[in-house]
């Protein structure tokens, strides 16, 4: 398993990452690792919201009413005003 080193932390970074790992009991490198871990997977999941949305918004400019189709959202309304 890779080892990594991290250098010049400041000392009220460490003093609440010690606070931190032994609210859970855990070694302090096993907490810089999971907040690592955490730091990472949130960026990931950010990164996977706004391609899901950059897609949403590319169909929605791919899709552009056409002159003489009724629009959707009036039929709707019909439909639901029965």
């Amino acid at each position: 398993m890779p080892i990594l080193h991290v250098r010049n932390v400041p000392k009220l970074t460490y003093q609440r990452l010690q606070q931190q790992a032994a609210r859970r009991q855990t070694s302090l490198s096993a907490e810089v690792v999971r907040l690592l871990d955490y730091a990472l997977y949130d960026v990931d999941s950010q990164r996977a919201r706004r391609d899901v949305l950059d897609t949403i918004h590319r169909r929605r400019r791919a899709t552009r009413p056409v002159k003489g189709r009724p629009d959707s959202v009036a039929l709707l309304r019909k439909d639901r005003s029965r």
